[in-house]
Order: C-alpha cells, then structure tokens, then sequence
C-alpha cells in the first residue's frame, strides 16, 4: 500500500510554522498524519486539502476565486484525487482546473507557505467538518489567460490592499500577508 501520508510529513517537516494559532495547527495536522489511514480521505471530520494563492509577481497582483458554498473571496484549491499524495501536485492541478492558467509554477520556491485548519459548513448530506489546508504560492506570466471553471465561480486579479478588502477570512489574510513579504522583498 502507498504511504498517503510521507508526502505531507515531508512538508511539514520543512516548514516553520508562525504564531501560536499555525503552530496549533501543524500539530493537529501532524497527528491526523500519524493516526489516519488516508489523511486526504474526506470521510473523516478532519482532513486534508491543497491551495494556493496565485500571484503575477511583476504586477504584484493575486488571483482570488468566489467560492460560492463559503460566499467569500479565497485561494484556490481542495481535496486530492483518488491516488494523489503530493500536496503541491494537488494544489497545481486545482490551480490550473479552478483558473485556466497552463503556466503555474511554485513560486519563489515549493515550500509550504502557510497551514491552517479551516471550518467547513455543513451543506446538503455533506456534514461541517474540517480541512488541514495545506498552502502554497504559486505564479503565472500569463495572468490574462485566467478563466473561471464554471460561472458561479468566478476569478478575479486584485492588487494586495484590494485582495485584503475583498477576503473576509482573518487566515486568508495571514496567507496574503506572507505574499505580501515574498512580493515586496
């Protein structure tokens, strides 16, 4: 059986948590990868995702998605596919299905840039529970070529004190934050 887990590990492991509430955070992720058999498996209350906020560096612009379930302005990204292990492969692939954009590469490196445990509502059968939300940076040179996935939920370039405006999440900010320092030097 293929380890669903080492890939997280791995990314965790590099990554240096800031601030009581994210290091709270990667313990909790931590032991779900320790504990849980498939951490990506959504049929437990806690499990994990991918995202990334995208970003065209030379206009120092970042790319939202409407996500119509949490009526907000957010990063893109989700659950991984049957088979899929590699956070940064999860969030690149629902960075390009959500986006359009063929050119996203992780920028300035592939490191993890934030990780937050987010509530989820419940909707329909579906039941509130929570995602370990893995984060990334990742760019594109051709922010023109963005495209929604389907029409409710639409993508739009905001610059940074716009992107603040717009995302009501206090851990949204933190992550536009994070790229406000990579964007800026």
């Amino acid at each position: 059986m293929v380890s669903t887990a080492g890939p997280i590990a791995g990314a965790l492991s590099r990554h240096r948590p800031r601030g009581a509430t994210e290091i709270a955070d990667v313990a909790r992720v931590h032991a779900l990868v320790r504990d849980a058999p498939d951490p990506w498996s959504q049929s437990i209350p806690l499990h994990v995702t991918a995202s990334a906020l995208i970003v065209h560096p030379p206009s120092r612009r970042a790319l939202l998605r409407w996500h119509p379930r949490q009526e907000a302005w957010l990063q893109v990204g989700g659950h991984g596919d049957p088979g899929e292990t590699e956070p940064l492969q999860v969030a690149l692939r629902e960075g390009r299905e959500e986006t359009g954009l063929p050119d996203l590469e992780p920028w300035p490196n592939d490191a993890l840039a934030h990780v937050v445990i987010v509530p989820v509502p419940a909707k329909g059968d579906d039941p509130a529970h929570e995602h370990a939300d893995l984060r990334y940076v990742l760019a594109t040179a051709e922010p023109d070529s963005a495209r929604p996935e389907k029409p409710d939920a639409l993508v739009r370039w905001f610059d940074l004190p716009d992107a603040y405006d717009a995302t009501t999440e206090e851990n949204v900010h933190e992550t536009l934050s994070r790229v406000e320092n990579l964007l800026t030097g």
